[in-house]
């Protein structure tokens, strides 16, 4: 009898082990996903980070540099900061600054290797509305490799 049921199960540990194997290649298949979304969601973080700092500084230059001698002079120190105001999308177009702080700015934006990727003159905007309580937008597109669509980051402030 008990070589009966020998014969019966026999298969049955190398079919259990087959399933275990299975079982255990799925996790391991499962974290390397996961890990690999990290990372991306990891890149794309650092990149945010990146386009709020590069904004956040042309707007302290902004703030720090303009001359605030008069309402006139105000106006006109603003409106040399502005940079590609048509366009949209992170496509802009317009005239460029011609304000050293912003070539210099855009240079950092741009630069290989340390800069944003896709990041171009004119995949970046700083409009100037003095009609409005001089509301500057500043506005940082990029487009990682790999990337179907541009990311971009917008500041708002007004410099009085």
């Amino acid at each position: 009898m008990t070589t009966a049921l020998r014969r019966d199960q026999q298969g049955m540990t190398l079919i259990e082990s087959m399933i275990a194997i299975l079982i255990f290649s799925m996790g391991i298949l499962a974290l390397v996903g996961m890990y690999t979304s990290a990372v991306s969601r990891t890149t794309d973080s650092q990149y945010r980070i990146e386009a709020a700092n590069h904004a956040n500084r042309i707007l302290g230059q902004i703030w720090a540099n303009v001359d605030r001698s008069t309402a006139a002079n105000l106006t006109a120190s603003l409106q040399a900061y502005q940079h590609r105001p048509g366009g949209g999308n992170c496509n802009f177009s317009g005239a460029a600054s011609a304000n050293a702080d912003v070539a210099a700015w855009l240079a950092a934006i741009t630069a290989p290797g340390t800069g944003l990727p896709g990041a171009g003159a004119a995949t970046n905007q700083i409009l100037v509305d003095t009609a409005n309580f001089n509301r500057v937008t500043v506005t940082v597109c990029w487009r990682a490799p790999g990337d179907t669509y541009a990311h971009q980051h917008v500041v708002v402030a007004n410099i009085n």
